[in-house]
């Protein structure tokens, strides 16, 4: 089956966009709308072609580069889809052209050529809204947070019940909120959630979310432009202020000054304020004290790395998204979300990317996702976080699951209730481990780098027919990944 053709902008005229060798256009004029339409099967190709764009991409590129795409017309094996300037229309055509090729053609096998047309009004909006909000009333928070996505366990609970009381209308018995927790946990989650549930209970509220760094930009522009009154005002007017990483503004002495001022005049004014940082208030560096002291005078709630428990239940709600999303179901085999949550323990976003990256390259090779299939396509990311897994553990694991001694193992013995297990041994250490099959032989009594070979294909041939074997290997896999 051939690729199909993805050409960049279409116009009256056009010019080569380097490293597609497709025609692509000057960006000088606007497409016409084309004749051809799109019908619902169209449509909801293309809704799961946006969702699969999401996952293989991450939210943050999505949204800043893929979401104002909008599905303008199918015509035979052409697809043309509408970008609202030839800016974008560009960009896509350099970062993102594999992608829509890929997830185009696994929808659609018959599609030979994809487009991006520039069109002055995308359609965008009638296939998935804006994620970033921006009004008078509103700066900055992202619809696509709330509280009912926000996967609860003992590591954010009391963030968690924090933050609703915070988006409550009536008195709050604290303020500020200072949310402090380690990179990718949920604390930026949690904010936005704050802005979406006040602004449902509060239509009429003012809100602003930024970032300390954004924070200090805006800060030190108003100061050259000799402007610091409309910058005051903007952030001191609001009802709700969120703040995150504040850590971001340490050792710059002008920005903390305005801060502290700001924070003392939401807070005196009655308005609720919200903060976050990679860590408590009585260990960031280079803050001042007395806006240390303001923010521990409040709530301080950590999020804490979420437990092997909570990593499921986000995995499996990251899988009933994702199937909602592409309106289909995924499927990722229970064995796969436990090996997920015992592997990647740092942080929720990183667990998040590694089940979007799998999900994402499985649709892309069409293959199915399975345990295998994970351990290859996240092979550099389980490096970095593997311990060393030894063959002296896998010995005694597997002695200790078939009730035999270690020395049974290693001995000359061929009953069959001694190589059995010695022969699942050796599999497992050949795949569990980076030694070589003369080591692994030299670990079971001195054995040749055959005998492990012979012992590798034998435990490979019995599991496609030995169910009671299979559970067993599976088992033990699991246990000595954990």
């Amino acid at each position: 089956m051939s690729v199909p053709a993805v050409s960049a902008i279409e116009t009256a005229k056009t010019a080569r966009v380097p490293g597609w060798g497709l025609r692509a256009p000057a960006p000088t004029t606007m497409a016409p709308a084309p004749a051809a339409t799109t019908g619902a099967d169209d449509q909801a190709a293309w809704l799961r072609v946006r969702a699969a764009l999401r996952i293989d991409s991450g939210d943050r590129n999505f949204e800043s580069w893929l979401a104002p795409l909008a599905l303008a017309a199918v015509d035979g094996d052409h697809v043309r889809l509408a970008a609202p300037s030839a800016f974008l229309a560009d960009w896509i055509a350099t970062n993102f052209a594999e992608k829509l090729r890929g997830h185009w053609l696994a929808q659609r096998p018959g599609t030979r050529q994809v487009s991006v047309i520039v069109q002055a009004t995308p359609a965008a909006s009638a296939t998935a809204p804006a994620a970033v909000v921006a009004n008078p009333d509103r700066t900055g928070i992202e619809t696509r947070y709330s509280f009912e996505n926000f996967i609860v366990g003992k590591s954010n609970e009391l963030a968690y019940n924090a933050a609703q009381a915070v988006a409550e209308p009536g008195p709050v018995g604290f303020n500020p909120l200072f949310l402090h927790g380690t990179t990718g946990l949920g604390k930026t989650h949690l904010m936005h959630a704050i802005g979406n549930a006040f602004q449902a209970r509060q239509p009429d509220a003012r809100i602003a979310y930024l970032s300390a760094e954004k924070f200090m930009v805006e800060f030190l522009a108003a100061l050259r432009a000799k402007d610091t009154i409309a910058f005051k005002q903007k952030l001191r007017s609001v009802d709700l202020l969120m703040i995150d990483d504040v850590q971001f503004i340490a050792g710059k002495d002008s920005t903390q000054e305005e801060l502290f001022h700001t924070m003392n005049e939401v807070i005196s004014a009655g308005k609720r304020l919200v903060i976050s940082a990679d860590r408590s208030p009585q260990n960031l560096e280079g803050i001042q004290e007395r806006i240390l002291s303001r923010m521990a005078w409040g709530l301080v709630a950590d999020i804490n790395p979420a437990d092997f428990e909570l990593r499921l239940n986000i995995l499996h709600a990251k899988v009933q998204a994702m199937s909602q999303a592409m309106a289909q179901p995924v499927a990722v085999p229970g064995e796969v979300i436990e090996f997920l949550a015992r592997k990647i323990t740092a942080n929720v976003r990183e667990l998040e990317g590694a089940l979007n990256r799998v999900v994402a390259s499985a649709g892309l090779f069409g293959q199915p996702v399975t345990l295998d299939f994970t351990r290859e396509t996240l092979a550099d990311l389980l490096r970095a976080h593997e311990k060393k897994l030894t063959i002296d553990e896998i010995q005694r694991k597997v002695a200790e699951h078939y009730r035999l001694k270690l020395s049974d193992l290693l001995s000359a013995r061929r009953a069959r209730e001694v190589a059995r297990p010695r022969q699942v041994a050796m599999y497992l250490a050949k795949k569990l481990t980076p030694r070589s099959l003369p080591e692994i032989g030299r670990r079971f009594g001195g054995r040749d780098h055959t005998t492990v070979m012979h012992a590798v294909k034998r435990i490979e041939e019995l599991r496609a027919g030995d169910r009671e074997l299979d559970n067993d290997v599976a088992l033990l896999t699991r246990l000595l990944d954990s």
